[in-house]
């Protein structure tokens, strides 16, 4: 194996192509290189119209609209955020206006539960904003979705602060 040193590599062409590799190979990169024009998926996508959800159902929250998509791993259409495999920081929030004694807000992954916060209150108080948060590996093929439960029939508000899905990527 050789040693390649340069400052710079350019494409032969003006707005051409460097290809690193091919398909398969591994690229090493040493713990404490800083690398410059990273573009990582991240994404943040909000609730544009309030949605009700039944009593004791587990409900995935219709995030419909994106502030951001970087790398374009989020689907409007299935709420999911299907990124390439990584390690992913994941936040969430739900919004609601009513009186709630039970709210449960998840992040899922694959269907399934990885991280929820529980609110529960006294009759009466509001519940306003529950937020959630997750650290998760993706394997290039895992979907995630924000979830929500309540105790009683009950609607999340819209609005880009008060009902939200997020994430972006930490690393391979």
């Amino acid at each position: 194996m050789g040693t390649i040193k340069t400052t710079n590599i350019e494409p032969i062409a003006d707005n051409g192509t460097v290809t690193l590799g091919s398909s398969g190979d591994t690229i090493t990169v040493p713990t404490g290189v800083i690398m410059s024009g990273q573009n990582y998926p991240a994404f943040k996508a909000v609730l544009t119209s309030s949605q009700a959800i039944s009593a004791n159902t587990e409900t995935v929250v219709q995030i419909n609209n994106e502030v951001f998509d970087i790398g374009g791993y989020f689907n409007t259409s299935t709420y999911r955020f299907t990124p390439p495999a990584g390690k992913y920081c994941f936040i969430g929030n739900v919004g609601n206006g009513e009186f709630e004694n039970f709210l449960d807000i998840s992040i899922v992954k694959n269907g399934s539960k990885v991280s929820e916060n529980v609110i529960q209150l006294n009759s009466g108080t509001w519940a306003g904003r529950s937020p959630v948060h997750a650290v998760e590996e993706a394997n290039g093929s895992d979907y995630f979705q924000l979830g929500a439960r309540a105790a009683t029939n009950m609607t999340i508000l819209s609005n880009i602060y008060r009902t939200f899905f997020s994430a972006f990527r930490l690393g391979s």
